[in-house]
């Protein structure tokens, strides 16, 4: 067997295991994946007062490993939250779009690279529900991919490679998602939490994914 079909085997495998987690059941063909190269994000162990809640939380489970039993994870997806690692305070099944927590409950909430698998249709409500349950002054932080345009047409499918730094370890996974029409990235995000009334605190753009740090205005 040739390397080069040795390699489709590969990232064909690696993509269906990535694919679980959106719940996808049939695997794309390995002409119609667009591979991003392998990123690598440095996640620092940032402060926060009280519970965090983590939206997307299963999986990886990135920040329950950064802040342990600070972190309220939920997910729409109960395997996912069940092969996450120990960590988080509890994890519970829900969707981003109707978040079952009253108003102005936490002062933190965290999107780890979970936007890619939410229809663009509902970002805007994903972000008016934590807008409200985020206490005035509270933060939001946004980390996620950045599709390009991609002129092929034939590309139906996108995998990413990361590497994650966390301060103790380095977690290594490779998301797989469908392509959504457009590009899809930093502006995109800024312009619909500007529009549910959330202030830019800080933003980085790398070629393959970025950083956000949202506030919601504090109370007059």
């Amino acid at each position: 067997m040739t390397m080069k079909c040795i390699g489709r085997i590969v990232v064909l495998a690696a993509f269906g295991l990535a694919l679980a987690s959106a719940a996808q059941k049939k695997r794309p063909a390995a002409n119609e994946i667009w591979l991003a190269g392998r990123q690598t994000v440095t996640v620092e162990n940032f402060e926060a007062r009280g519970p965090i809640l983590d939206i997307g939380g299963g999986g990886e489970g990135v920040i329950g490993q950064l802040k342990g039993t600070q972190v309220i994870a939920i997910d729409l997806s109960k395997r996912e939250l069940e092969e996450a690692p120990p960590g988080p305070l509890v994890k519970i099944v829900m969707d981003a779009r109707d978040l079952k927590f009253l108003d102005c409950a936490f002062d933190t909430t965290t999107v780890f690279f979970t936007f890619m698998y939410i229809s663009g249709a509902d970002h805007e409500q994903v972000f008016r529900e934590i807008f409200r349950v985020l206490r005035p002054g509270g933060r939001l932080l946004v980390w996620d991919v950045v599709f390009p345009k991609i002129e092929d047409v034939g590309k139906k499918s996108a995998l990413f490679w990361f590497s994650f730094k966390l301060p103790e370890r380095t977690v290594n996974t490779g998301y797989g998602v469908k392509i959504p029409p457009g590009e899809q990235g930093l502006p995109h995000f800024e312009e619909l939490a500007q529009k549910a009334g959330f202030a830019v605190i800080a933003k980085k753009t790398d070629q393959k994914w970025f950083f956000l740090e949202l506030s919601k205005p504090a109370a007059k």
